[in-house]
């Protein structure tokens, strides 16, 4: 498939995709979820800050993750000049220009719309079909195989999952102070005013 579709790295196809490519770049989906975060605080309406703490931590963990696969599985981009060489072993972070696996552009929009998702139910199937056409997008322009592309999806469904299950943990701590607080408030209420 990958090789069906690269010649298309070299003409208009590329050229009108790169913007998507651009938008899910790890500058532009921080900027989102920190902005998200931000203006939830800003605003004080907790389920947006949550939403942008989610997104924040989804992708932080997906482009931990990928870094750590770039650094560790060695294969050029599909349109590198020496398409089809693999890099020594080891170059592969300190070369990103060429080291195609994982794709981090989907594995960040991944993480980044599956954050969304899983706190906005009605924007799910917008956003995770706009995270899997700019991770699609990625063929056709020659910067990654079909693998680094699913590979990259995966990394941002698990990123979410591990996001979400920490903040879950420290919502339930916060939930479970915040009663046992309450408890002791109205323990001593209760004894300074005795009926």
């Amino acid at each position: 498939m990958t090789k069906a579709l690269t010649p298309a790295a070299d003409g208009i196809v590329a050229a009108l995709l790169t913007p998507v490519a651009k938008a899910t770049d790890e500058p532009p989906l921080l900027a989102l979820a920190v902005g998200t975060l931000a203006l939830g605080t800003m605003l004080r309406k907790p389920a947006m800050t949550r939403t942008g703490a989610r997104m924040l931590a989804s992708h932080l963990l997906a482009t931990g993750m990928k870094t750590v696969l770039k650094a560790s599985v060695d294969r050029t981009r599909p349109n590198a000049e020496d398409r089809g060489a693999h890099l020594a072993k080891g170059s592969g972070t300190d070369d990103t220009d060429r080291n195609a696996f994982p794709s981090g552009h989907t594995a960040g929009a991944m993480a980044v719309a599956r954050s969304v998702a899983h706190d906005v139910p009605a924007a799910a199937v917008p956003v995770q079909l706009a995270a899997g056409a700019a991770g699609a997008a990625q063929v056709p322009r020659g910067a990654h195989h079909a693998t680094d592309v699913a590979a990259g999806a995966a990394i941002g469904w698990l990123s979410e999952r591990l996001a979400s299950w920490a903040i879950g943990t420290v919502d339930r701590y916060v939930e479970k102070r915040a009663e046992v607080r309450a408890e002791a408030e109205a323990e001593v209420e209760a004894g300074a005013h005795p009926s």
